[in-house]
């Protein structure tokens, strides 16, 4: 039987990592820190919990995420398995109820025959082979660890979470039922505003009071492009806004026959529909600012918060640097990063470099070599932007087109719907014939992601 592999971190990465390993016969010891020791973000001690949003983004495959969850499926996905089992209506994304969704994967893997579950804080770093899916969150004593290792201190931006409120103390007066240009069932609450009631609201919200930065934290202030707060958004410009998580370009307003000035969505954010997450109100604002900004949203004028908005430190590796295409440390082969921490950003791509650090390892404990995936494919997109960018100014990155390489013979695809949906097609090929090296159970699994054996307890078959 082949060694116990060491995973650490039980989060979306580690998750994926250890669900990977354990379907290739290998046995798995999952290492979660939590309860014993907690982060500022998490609520509870389950695997792969939400932090902040409940969506998983865009789901067609014509869309760069899109494609990579498909590719994620037809290598056998725990993640999107328990995804699709907690889908909410969320027009053309996926998002889930969040605890339906760490419900499940939790279940999988604690049931997993191979998998044995340790709750305990791991302060050095794990003799190999191992996998480090620790996050952004890592604890001070591992990521001191890490730094000594790597030689050199690690980089950090800030990343922010939405605030969500309860159903019960909404005005529905107020909000209206709609998806952008008719996607879906009407799946998102919209409140739309005039422009009178936009500036004022722009006006108290570059006005409003912020947590101040702790003093370690001050001297290198660097928001993820794709998750920055509100109020740091307003600050690039009166319109910004607008033109973001405001926008209300395909939304018109049923009461006025007219699209509103400026638009705030709402998802639902919980199976029963009694939580609804304000998209894209990421911010730094404390908590009475909130309560008073946001309540100006019409139909949010006596809104009970379930979670504030706040902001936390992320970590992460200089990939370029330090990872090999493989996954592995330059400077410790036997061990593995996965995760935000490698340099990739969003829930999906985390999830995503899981999977590849336990394929490749459970590949290279068979004796096998297996190469990275294709470069034009999602997944080869994402090692692509790990290790062929340059170090300097690197920082993380979701998936996008712009990091898959276009097959040579559709580059005279001139539509760009078309030719996203042929490269999209071709890249699922590319993966299906990239896993078949493997073969076994490890291999390509069935269409609809994860093969009956393998599905979470409580999902249908």
């Amino acid at each position: 039987m082949s060694p116990e592999v060491l995973v650490a971190g039980a989060g979306l990465a580690g998750s994926e990592a250890a669900w990977q390993l354990a379907r290739a016969g290998i046995p798995v010891r999952l290492v979660e820190m939590r309860p014993v020791r907690t982060t500022p973000v998490h609520t509870t001690d389950r695997f792969a919990e939400l932090v902040c949003s409940n969506s998983l983004r865009a789901d067609a495959p014509s869309n760069a995420v899109g494609l990579l969850k498909r590719e994620m499926e037809t290598l056998g996905s725990i993640v999107l398995s328990a995804a699709r089992a907690a889908a909410l209506p969320a027009g053309g994304a996926l998002a889930v109820d969040r605890d339906r969704f760490t419900a499940g994967v939790t279940e999988a893997l604690s049931s997993h025959p191979l998998i044995t579950v340790e709750r305990r804080e791991l302060t050095a770093l794990p003799p190999g082979p191992a996998i480090l899916a620790t996050g952004p969150l890592t604890s001070p004593a591992l990521h001191g660890a890490l730094e000594e290792l790597l030689g050199e201190g690690a980089l950090a931006f800030f990343d922010a979470v939405a605030p969500i409120v309860a159903a019960s103390s909404l005005d529905m007066d107020g909000l209206f039922r709609a998806s952008r240009w008719g996607k879906g069932e009407a799946d998102y609450l919209n409140a739309p505003m005039n422009r009178e009631e936009y500036e004022r609201f722009v006006d108290a919200l570059l006005g409003a009071e912020r947590v101040p930065f702790r003093q370690f934290e001050s001297a290198d202030i660097r928001y993820f492009e794709g998750c920055l707060p509100v109020e740091v958004m307003a600050e690039r410009g009166r319109d910004t806004l607008r033109f973001g998580p405001m926008k209300p370009v395909g939304l018109t307003d049923p009461r006025t026959g007219r699209r509103p000035w400026a638009v705030v969505q709402l998802r639902q954010d919980d199976l029963a529909a009694e939580h609804w997450n304000l998209v894209g109100f990421q911010t730094k604002l404390t908590r009475p600012a909130q309560r008073r900004v946001f309540r100006m949203i019409p139909g949010l004028e006596n809104a009970r918060f379930v979670r504030y908005g706040m902001i936390h430190r992320n970590t992460f590796v200089n990939a370029p640097v330090h990872l090999d295409p493989y996954l592995r440390l330059r400077k410790r082969p036997d061990l593995r990063l996965a995760g935000q921490m490698t340099g990739i950003e969003g829930y999906v791509e985390s999830a995503a470099t899981g999977l590849l650090a336990g394929r490749y390892l459970a590949a290279e404990l068979a004796g096998k070599t297996l190469a990275p995936p294709p470069p034009d494919t999602a997944l080869g997109g994402l090692i692509r932007h790990l290790t062929a960018r340059r170090p300097e100014g690197f920082e993380p990155a979701n998936i996008s087109w712009g990091l898959i390489r276009c097959p040579l013979e559709l580059t005279t695809i001139r539509d760009r719907r078309r030719q996203r949906e042929a490269r999209a097609a071709h890249a699922l090929e590319a993966v299906a014939r990239w896993a078949e090296r493997l073969g076994g159970e490890q291999g390509v699994v069935r269409p609809t992601g994860v093969s009956p054996a393998d599905r979470p307890p409580g999902q249908p078959r």
